[in-house]
């Protein structure tokens, strides 16, 4: 698709400019219709339109819309889809890491406070991570770094938990928050398949160059303006849905503050009652 990148933006481009190439693009569309339909009129030497002419125009036009309309629906269905997996990954993740922290206090030291402070760090690595759009590569490194030290220091704790009985629910619990680093990174790079994406905009194009063709008159040409101004509007956010590390609509990370926040609180709390 890197032959078509300069009209159908799926690089690290700003939603702007993504607006402003599929606008050109069905604009450059629409007149490439008018002066096609201009040239036959001048060809047959007749500009005289039938009822029935318009009627074949309109059952053409009503045909074309409704096959783009599903088109949307169903490209639209699928980046909301995943996006709403990746909203939810967020929750499950800041559980297992919750949980974690939990299992961890019933350890005694150094064990309790290196994987607490580990697990801090964890989690903040994941927020920077989640909310970066460049320079993603060295908190990567770092999240992977994180999590060979998080399964050390839980290997180094095997004998106190054993022990303390907890061995069991503490591997469980950082198991899960290993299992949940895997998925959020799979769900990031689960998109539309390009050839989908292309076939929308091969569909927003041609329906642009038919309405140029067949349609007459100021008024209908305005009702297509804006007809395409929305058309453009829903593509756009299918595109910014689309690139979960770049775009404007990512999934909240109200989830990770939290936990964050809640392993703030001083550890000499969860020793109250021994």
């Amino acid at each position: 698709m890197d032959d078509f990148s300069f009209f159908w933006p799926t690089g690290d481009v700003a939603v702007s400019t993504t607006i402003a190439r599929i606008i050109a693009a069905v604009v450059l569309a629409a007149l490439a219709g008018y002066t096609l339909q201009r040239a036959v009129l001048r060809y047959r030497k007749s500009a005289a339109r039938t009822d029935r002419m318009e009627s074949q125009e309109n059952f053409l036009v009503s045909g074309i819309l409704v096959l783009l309309a599903l088109m949307l629906a169903f490209t639209t269905g699928f980046v909301v889809e995943r996006y709403d997996e990746r909203r939810l990954l967020v929750v499950e993740e800041a559980n297992a890491i919750g949980t974690a922290y939990l299992e961890s206090q019933a350890l005694g030291e150094p064990h309790r406070t290196r994987l607490s402070n580990l697990l801090i760090q964890y989690t903040d690595n994941r927020i920077a991570l989640s909310t970066a759009a460049r320079d993603r590569q060295p908190l990567l490194a770092n999240n992977d770094q994180l999590l060979t030290k998080i399964w050390a220091a839980v290997l180094a704790s095997n004998d106190d938990a054993r022990e303390r009985a907890v061995i069991t629910p503490l591997f469980l619990a950082f198991t899960e928050v290993i299992n949940y680093d895997t998925e959020r990174k799979i769900s990031r790079l689960t998109q539309v398949p390009q050839g989908i994406l292309f076939t929308l905009y091969a569909f927003l194009t041609l329906t642009a160059v038919i309405l140029g063709a067949v349609l007459n008159g100021i008024r209908q040409r305005i009702i297509a303006g804006i007809l395409f101004l929305l058309l453009t509007l829903a593509v756009a956010m299918i595109v910014d849905l689309n690139r979960p590390t770049r775009g404007l609509i990512r999934e909240s990370q109200e989830a990770l503050l939290l936990v964050r926040d809640s392993m703030k609180v001083p550890r000499a709390d969860f020793d109250q009652y021994r």
